[in-house]
């Protein structure tokens, strides 16, 4: 998809708004002006490499100063990523990645290691297509009033459990059109947009693309919710699970691979209408999920999620449709025939979630993988079928720094230098004294 003729043939704007997505799926973005865009989609353009080498606080890794110079990295603008954001005026927006650095923002930049693995379908035939899906929290708050609060006693949208609410929606109906329609404006098309078992949860799915655009997208997706939540004097949060008491929030993907215009998942005469290709690629998931757990689950709190009972996995296990499980089949025949990855939670970098999901299920496919696990029936809390995934960040960065299958997937560097960012997080989480601790021992230790 080339830049829209269009997107500043009626636009007075004088500035461009640019940005990357950083390891935590954070949009760094800054304006520029018409000038200088105009000589940056030529040439590129540099941005300081810090945003490799930083956590989500901006503090930099005291473990993995890759450049302690912090030169700018050579960045490239993703023209097919252009569009106006039409809760920010219209302006001109651009996306931009590293993929011609030769330097540390090369090996890190998320949507570079997305059009690697993209460009490893396209070599083995496939296109590959994902349609993802979040959940989100949101709040009666302002960032200020979240920060003098400390962040507790948040405020809900509406009260209680109530999924699927026809009433909630229509009670905020002038949030609900908006998201719909200035989504779609920015070529962000939803599926649907209903409530979700919690307080003021919502959830989305975004329409299928192929593989870099629905990242595209998906990035767009978390950021508009937040700014357009802004607009209404609201906050909204997609971190796994901000309470212990209540269903966390997932990001799951909704896949397949595609040649010469057919769906290649699907096969009416397969076992549940899957195909062989279909059965190694969800063989190589299965394989591999226990060591790629932390570009699914990338912050100490996305591993709360993963309990019994939870609506999410606990297990590298499959089964058909069934939503108890890691990796859900969902058979619907011909082109609908899909898989359905259910670890992710909302909080991880979609850039970095594709590309482990279809980088895994090409592994299988390349080393003609079978599919020796039964599907699970029934409640797979039940059961212990498939290898248990990490409790915590710190031991799936451990099983990630392991594993020289993952360095074939992502290349060593990334890996490297992905493992070290999130042994970092883990380290600040160790170093942190917590009220549950305080409660705890202050008095009786």
């Amino acid at each position: 998809m080339q830049t829209k003729p269009d997107l500043f043939g009626d636009n007075p704007a004088l500035r461009v708004k640019i940005a990357a997505a950083d390891i935590d799926g954070i949009l760094r973005a800054k304006y520029i002006s018409r000038e200088k865009f105009d000589s940056a989609r030529e040439k590129g353009f540099g941005f300081c490499n810090v945003i490799f080498g930083w956590d989500s606080q901006d503090v930099v890794y005291g473990n993995a100063a890759a450049d302690p110079g912090f030169a700018d990295a050579r960045a490239t603008i993703a023209e097919e990523s252009g569009r106006q954001l039409p809760w920010e005026g219209n302006v001109p927006f651009f996306l931009a990645d590293f993929r011609t650095d030769p330097g540390v923002a090369g090996v890190a930049c998320p949507r570079s290691l997305l059009r690697r693995v993209v460009a490893r379908a396209e070599n083995m035939g496939f296109t590959p297509r994902f349609g993802p899906e979040y959940e989100w929290f949101t709040y009666r708050e302002t960032p200020q009033s979240l920060a003098e609060k400390d962040f507790r006693s948040s405020t809900p949208l509406s009260p209680g459990m109530f999924g699927y609410s026809g009433l909630r929606t229509a009670q905020r109906s002038d949030l609900m059109q908006e998201l719909f329609e200035r989504l779609a404006a920015a070529d962000i098309h939803l599926e649907g947009l209903h409530t979700e078992t919690g307080p003021g949860v919502l959830e989305a799915a975004i329409a299928h693309r192929e593989a870099l655009e629905a990242a595209d997208r998906a990035i767009l997706f978390k950021q508009a919710v937040k700014e357009i939540s802004y607009a209404h004097g609201l906050v909204s949060s997609f971190m796994a699970k901000p309470s212990g008491d209540l269903p966390g929030c997932g990001g799951h993907l909704h896949q397949s691979l595609w040649r010469e215009g057919s769906n290649a998942f699907a096969d009416p005469e397969g076992r549940y209408g899957m195909s062989q290709t279909f059965e190694a690629y969800l063989a190589g998931q299965l394989r591999l999920l226990p060591v790629l757990m932390p570009l699914f689950a990338p912050n100490v709190n996305s591993y709360k999620r993963y309990v019994a009972g939870s609506w999410a996995a606990t297990r590298a296990n499959w089964g058909v449709d069934n939503r108890t499980v890691a990796l859900r089949v969902v058979p619907d025949g011909g082109d609908a025939t899909r898989l359905e990855t259910r670890v992710p939670g909302a909080d991880a970098n979609p850039y970095l979630a594709i590309a482990a999901a279809l980088a895994a299920g090409l592994y299988g496919i390349k080393h003609g993988l079978k599919l020796e696990q039964e599907p699970v029936r029934g409640s797979a809390y039940e059961q212990s079928v498939g290898e248990l995934l990490p409790r915590h960040l710190g031991a799936a960065a451990g099983a990630l720094e392991r594993s020289e299958e993952a360095a074939e997937l992502l290349g060593t560097e990334f890996r490297d230098h992905f493992v070290t960012t999130r042994q970092w997080e883990w380290e600040q989480y160790l170093g942190a004294v917590t009220d549950w601790e305080r409660r705890r021992y202050f008095e009786l230790a």
